[in-house]
């Protein structure tokens, strides 16, 4: 489900990454609720997710739209890739994440490609190990992308240039 939507001047891409209905047992019969876990970017380094539930479908994505505008993070992005590989991680889920040479495209799966699309990266080789529950790979790509370095921050600590960290 991909929605462009606007939010105080800006863009984002929306993507509902999956939608589940749970049931519970009660006296009368099953009472049914959805749970919708949500990726917001706007394709410009800064991404977020969320995970929404209520007793309609269409509340459950609203309240993850919410919680995944006000979890963005932002990602370091050097020529549509990522700066270095990194491994996220999150309980058994593991995401192997490579920067690609312009013009190989997002090689990933479904939840990851969904993900990195929203934040920007264009060229980008990833593997997906483990659990491949969507909730526990979501998470463990958004443990890979807050630990990525920026050049400009670590030439900043060391007290030296850009050009002089690059070499």
């Amino acid at each position: 489900m991909d929605q462009d939507k606007g939010l105080k001047g800006k863009e984002y891409l929306e993507k509902l990454i999956s939608l589940n209905r749970v049931a519970k047992v009660v006296k009368g019969g099953r009472r049914f609720s959805f749970s919708a876990l949500v990726v917001v970017g706007d394709r410009n380094g800064r991404v977020g997710y969320g995970f929404g539930k209520a007793n309609d479908v269409s509340e459950a994505i609203r309240k993850g739209m919410e919680k995944a505008k006000r979890n963005m993070i932002e990602v370091p992005i050097k020529h549509n890739t990522l700066p270095h590989p990194y491994i996220g991680k999150f309980k058994s889920s593991k995401v192997v994440m490579k920067p690609a040479a312009p013009g190989t495209g997002v090689i990933a799966g479904g939840v990851v490609r969904a993900v990195l699309d929203a934040c920007g990266v264009n060229d980008v080789l990833t593997k997906a190990m483990g659990s491949r529950n969507p909730i526990n790979t979501v998470k463990a790509v958004f443990d890979g992308l807050e630990h990525l370095l920026d050049a400009k921050i670590i030439a900043k600590n060391r007290g030296k240039s850009l050009n002089e960290v690059w070499g």
